[in-house]
């Protein structure tokens, strides 16, 4: 199977998973062959698929599609296939209007891209999916998943919108419905100064009858990126991809930092509690000998970045004590680069990217 994998990744509203939202297009270049490479197997021809997330009780996993045009994708993880979930040729939509009667309606399919996600079980084959929404509008796009058929289905039931000028990164949800979401970079800040380690974002919340989104004090940080809750809701915990740490916050407002993570030797990326309690993210090494050291004394040059394939990590967080452990090291493979997540699935680990035409997966070691 063929595929062309110099893709130009326009991020044209200021939205690039691992470190900030993009001005400019970038370009990845690699092999045309969706051959496995080493341990790594590949599923290839989606776009930008930065995030991934397991539909509750399946083998089924939904990846966002971070450029525009692409979609939001469904993997069937047995087959090692894909295809468009949403929008598709027909969109469903069937809007909430006593928790999202503020949403001006469903988000225009030929503008719509997509970046972190999240996913909560319910009843019955049904759980929530949460989306960053990008392109024709900045919001908290929220999807039904109906698994109660031969593949999932999605049916577009609502939306938070994010202030003027905020552009999100990922969110996390709690059982009643509230939400939570980074914005990376304030308007007025930029990646060189994330990378300074200067706060340049916060962490924003909302809950359902809130007329919109708030920043949570005390949750300032350089480029928070990832983000997830504890099982009780006490707790989240927000990587920072200029200080290379995950903290643990209270889920208060004013939020109150409670632990955090001694200094990762990646960039971490997007965050998810795994099947275990454990909390698993990933990203790219930070002090390469081909690649440089996104650590030095230059600013912070993000199409280089993206451009130099460079090793990775997928780490398990003890979210209890902060402490980490690798369970994948991967080494630099100018097929599949830009590493932003690890997923479990049964015996698996799949990964997603910032910029790319593939997901990779390879088995549990």
């Amino acid at each position: 199977m063929k595929h062309n994998n110099r893709k130009s990744l326009l991020f044209g509203l200021q939205s690039f998973s691992m470190l900030a939202l993009l001005t400019c297009a970038l370009v990845y270049a690699g092999d045309d062959e969706c051959l496995a490479t080493g341990t790594f197997g590949f599923v290839c021809g989606l776009q930008n698929p930065e995030d991934l997330v397991l539909v509750p009780e399946t083998d089924w996993i939904i990846a966002s599609g971070m450029a525009p045009g692409a979609s939001i994708y469904l993997i069937d993880t047995q087959k090692k296939t894909w295809g468009d979930l949403y929008p598709g040729d027909a969109p469903l939509a069937r809007q909430d209007m006593e928790t999202y009667g503020a949403c001006p309606g469903s988000p225009d399919p030929n503008a719509f891209v997509t970046h972190g996600l999240n996913v909560r079980p319910g009843n019955d084959g049904h759980s929530t999916l949460y989306v960053v929404g990008h392109g024709g509008r900045e919001a908290i796009e929220v999807f039904d998943i109906d698994a109660t058929g031969e593949s999932p289905v999605l049916t577009w039931t609502g939306c938070v919108m994010l202030p003027e000028g905020m552009v999100a990164n990922s969110v996390t949800s709690l059982s009643d419905g509230s939400l939570l979401t980074t914005v990376p970079l304030f308007t007025d800040r930029t990646i060189a100064e994330a990378m300074a380690q200067k706060n340049t974002g916060a962490v924003f919340a909302w809950s359902p009858g809130d007329p919109g989104f708030v920043p949570v004090e005390g949750t300032g940080l350089p480029y928070g990126n990832g983000i997830e809750v504890s099982a009780d809701g006490q707790e989240f915990y927000v990587a920072s991809s200029g200080l290379f740490t995950v903290t643990a916050f209270s889920n208060t407002n004013p939020a109150q930092i409670l632990r955090t993570t001694s200094t990762l030797a990646f960039v971490p990326d997007n965050i998810h509690m795994g099947p275990d309690g454990q909390l698993l993210t990933a990203g790219l090494i930070a002090d390469d000998s081909t690649c440089g050291n996104v650590r030095g004394p230059d600013e912070f040059d993000l199409e280089a970045f993206a451009a130099c394939p460079r090793p990775f990590i997928v780490q398990s967080i003890d979210p209890e004590t902060m402490s980490g452990k690798a369970v994948l090291r991967g080494p630099a493979n100018d097929r599949f680069s830009n590493i932003t997540m690890g997923l479990l699935v049964g015996e698996e680990i799949w990964m997603g990217t910032f910029a790319g035409d593939r997901v990779a997966y390879t088995a549990v070691q």
